[in-house]
């Protein structure tokens, strides 16, 4: 019978233990049929596109807010160089808050005065009060006090996965 299968297939047949056999060596094994392996074929296809879209729409969530982080950086650079090339005749110095006027011209000052220093008549439209910082950038009176959110933003970026 050996010689009969090796004429018609061209291998030996397999001489081990039927678990481990490469094919199905009893009669009464399940058959493996064509659609049943094109369908496990279609269910992994599906799965795996499944997992790949999660995957995109949490990158296309992070760009969203990389993006929107990029506008808030680029927005507080132009503030802060509007502030830079306020008149200003006295020395600037990290740490020191300066209140800014603004001329009937529309030109823009500082001054170390307040608008009660002034005693409410400050000769100039008061625009607000700023601190200038150790990296030069300036920081409105009214968030001083305000909590930094950059880890709020870092978690938002990496979403829920634990790392952060």
């Amino acid at each position: 019978m050996a010689g009969d299968f090796k004429k018609y297939h061209g291998k030996t047949p397999h001489r081990g233990d039927d678990h481990s056999a490469p094919y199905p060596v009893s009669r009464l094994a399940p058959a493996v049929e064509l659609v049943d392996l094109a369908k496990q074929i279609g269910d992994a296809d599906r799965m795996v596109g499944t997992r790949v879209s999660a995957k995109l729409q949490v990158i296309a969530d992070q760009i969203k807010a990389l993006q929107a982080e990029a506008r808030t950086v680029l927005e507080d650079a132009r503030n802060d160089q509007e502030l830079h090339r306020a008149d200003c005749n006295f020395q600037r110095k990290p740490g020191s808050t300066y209140h800014l006027y603004r001329r009937d011209d529309g030109s823009q000052y500082f001054s170390m005065l307040s608008p009660q220093d002034w005693r409410g008549a400050p000769p100039h439209r008061f625009v607000g009060t700023y601190r200038l910082e150790n990296d030069m950038s300036w920081t409105p009176a009214d968030k001083l006090d305000a909590p930094d959110d950059s880890r709020d933003v870092l978690r938002r970026l990496l979403g829920d996965s634990g790392l952060s």
